[in-house]
């Protein structure tokens, strides 16, 4: 899939799939909801807003209110590329999220996952 199809998918669209990634490995939208929070300074308000009225991908990111600045600490592979290679910057933000998600799904600690220890 292109880079430009996944900016234009919506918010609705991929935001369940992170959630339901999270529940089938026994964690809660609530900590989906913390990740994306951390990650980009959108409160869960702010969140279930932009769910309401709508919104593309690649807008939650391009107007995220505050992006993480720990957020460059994030390394590993998803999609079998790794996360800190990543040249397109807008791509960059969603595989970081996408990371999250990963290691949330395979039972990391939060405080690990938010880069806190």
């Amino acid at each position: 899939m292109s880079n430009e199809k996944i900016y234009q998918m919506e918010l609705t669209k991929i935001y369940p799939l992170l959630v339901n990634k999270a529940q089938r490995k026994g964690r809660t939208k609530a900590e989906v909801d913390e990740i994306i929070e951390w990650l980009t300074g959108y409160t869960r308000e702010k969140l279930e807003e932009l769910l309401d009225k709508g919104c593309r991908y690649g807008e939650f990111f391009q107007n995220a209110p505050q992006l993480n600045e720990n957020r460059k600490k994030i390394k590993g592979v998803i999609c079998g590329v790794r996360v800190e290679e990543i040249q397109e910057p807008l791509m960059q933000e969603i595989r970081y999220l996408d990371k999250l998600i990963d290691e949330l799904a395979k039972g990391k600690p939060m405080e690990k996952i938010l880069r806190k220890g």
